[in-house]
């Protein structure tokens, strides 16, 4: 096999990764959140429990398993960030943000199929204030720096941190933190319990990727004081 081929078939491998694990992570999302407003008997409160609980088990499963193949982004914004700090490379990108989003509306389609829903739908669920544009910050900041302080002192433990940060931040975010465009996207494509009017998309997406971006910031910051007091010492 020729370098190039070795090449396309990594390639082909983490694009493969990207597009499964967000797929999976986005049948979890609007599956439970199918399944929790059915059981829920309009207790919204039950409902979100149970959304959360299979969202944060699944997603430690999702990037435990996949982070070897693909680095296990499923996210955007967290592609973004790799990126800003070279640790993905230019040209994986685009193609990553792409079979991030499409394996995102795939998952949504099969939740529906799985529970009988008409396929094709469009969420009417307004969402946006300006606390939960706030809370959308807050909530992908608090993802970008759990992965990346995970990797930095603990890296097999990313999938656990990263299950234990949404399911916690569902709580404690007003937005519920979404903390992904690719699920943002995906998810007004559901008249569920976890749909998102599509005219709120955009400014969820503009959040997160702030909150991606001061997130990048403060760790670049923070690793350069500590390579600062490192030599000094």
């Amino acid at each position: 096999m020729s370098q190039r081929d070795t090449e396309l078939k990594s390639t082909t491998t983490k694009l493969a990764g990207e597009f499964l694990g967000t797929l999976f992570l986005v049948v979890s999302v609007v599956g439970s959140g199918i399944m929790a407003e059915r059981l829920a008997d309009g207790n919204d409160a039950i409902a979100l429990l149970g959304n959360t609980l299979a969202t944060g088990v699944v997603l430690t499963v999702l990037i435990t398993v996949i982070r070897s193949l693909s680095g296990a982004h499923f996210n955007p914004a967290v592609s973004v960030a790799f990126w800003l700090r070279k640790e993905l490379a230019h040209s994986l990108v685009a193609p990553y943000v792409i079979v991030q989003i499409t394996g995102g509306v795939c998952g949504t389609w099969l939740a529906h199929l799985m529970f009988d829903m008409e396929i094709l739908q469009i969420s009417t669920n307004s969402r946006l204030t300006v606390g939960t544009f706030i809370a959308e910050i807050v909530a992908t900041f608090g993802l970008v720096a759990t992965i990346l302080g995970t990797l930095r002192v603990n890296p097999p433990w990313v999938g656990a941190t990263v299950g234990l940060y949404i399911s916690g931040a569902y709580w404690f975010t007003a937005s519920t933190s979404f903390a992904n465009p690719a699920v943002t996207i995906a998810r007004c494509l559901s008249e569920s319990f976890s749909g998102i009017s599509p005219t709120d998309v955009a400014p969820f997406m503009l959040a997160q990727l702030i909150g991606a971006l001061i997130a990048v910031a403060c760790f670049s910051l923070l690793q350069r004081s500590e390579t600062h007091i490192s030599k000094v010492g």
